[in-house]
């Protein structure tokens, strides 16, 4: 099949592994998975110290759950992009702790108290909806049913986030405050999750044509404002003065773009920004430590009166 036929056929749903796809489709394809797969496993790192934080055993259920269900979606996604060919899951998680593999830019930024928690758990995986709300009709049929699941469980995150939200802007002085604070650090960044604006994004055109997105990053980050400045305010938060935020003549939530540092966020997406190092560091510790369980598995999977290796090996 041509990029011209694929064009013309592209729909929800409509490509599955027994089509003949040209490569740029699953080149293009691959990369959008396997960065989204990244993002969900780079998350739950980030997450993951909070569950030992977390101020009560209701809080640890949940968040120990949420860490799972992320790196659950990991996984399912690096399954789904195997599909395309391009790459198997051993080689995207190879080339992620190395630093290869690209990831969200939230998941660079460190997280210190637990008030940032929300900010990730209501705001980001928020984001996250809209975006993966659209892909369950992307023209790659493995990557769409694998969202079916993705969306499902990712609507409890939010409602996990907007809880945690809520208590804290119900509760005391000093934790409306800290709240605060997180969300005056992360909502920059946070608004510049959709990546940028559409007339500098590299990849919206090709895979918009071929079906593989469903809207742009303006129209996602328009959609986001519109839900969640009035979801922010109703609890209390109070919208940061820069970026500056305006609405249009359409009665939209509209971001001053040149308020957002986009040279840092270029940097986060080159892999080069010091404080994103140390998590893809830590997600390398993490690989190396597990190697013996690779290691046992692809041992175990050796035919019956092969030759297996010796414990001296």
């Amino acid at each position: 099949m041509d990029i011209e036929t694929v064009e013309q056929r592209a729909g929800p749903r409509e490509f599955s592994p027994a089509d003949d796809m040209p490569e740029e489709y699953r080149k293009a394809a691959t990369r959008m998975i396997e960065f989204h797969a990244n993002s969900e496993i780079m998350g739950a790192y980030l997450e993951r110290p909070f569950i030992r934080q977390a101020p009560s055993i209701d809080r640890k259920l949940a968040f120990s759950a949420k860490v799972q269900d992320e790196i659950g979606h990991g996984q399912l996604l690096y399954r789904a992009a195997e599909t395309l060919g391009v790459k198997t899951r051993e080689e995207m998680l190879d080339d992620l702790a190395n630093g290869k593999g690209k990831f969200l830019n939230c998941f660079h930024y460190p997280m210190q108290r637990w008030p940032e928690t929300a900010m990730i758990a209501f705001f980001v995986d928020g984001a996250a909806m809209r975006r993966q709300a659209t892909l369950r009709r992307t023209s790659w049929e493995p990557y769409a049913h694998a969202m079916d699941k993705v969306c499902f469980e990712e609507g409890f995150h939010v409602k996990h986030g907007e809880s945690i939200l809520a208590t804290l802007m119900t509760g005391s002085k000093k934790e409306q405050e800290l709240t605060q604070e997180a969300f005056d650090l992360w909502w920059p960044r946070i608004i510049q999750f959709f990546g940028p604006t559409d007339d500098k994004s590299t990849h919206h055109d090709f895979a918009s044509a071929v079906g593989l997105k469903q809207m742009s990053n303006d129209e996602l980050r328009t959609a986001f404002l519109n839900e969640y400045i009035p979801k922010a305010e109703r609890y209390g938060l109070e919208i940061p003065e820069e970026p500056r935020i305006y609405k249009n003549d359409e009665g939209d939530y509209q971001v001053e773009e040149s308020d957002l540092d986009w040279d840092e966020f270029f940097q986060i997406a080159k892999n080069e920004y010091e404080p994103g190092l140390g998590q893809i560091n830590g997600r390398k510790a993490a690989q190396e430590a597990v190697q013996w369980v690779r290691d046992t598995l692809e041992w175990e999977n050796v035919p019956a009166g092969s030759a297996k290796p010796q414990a001296a090996d």
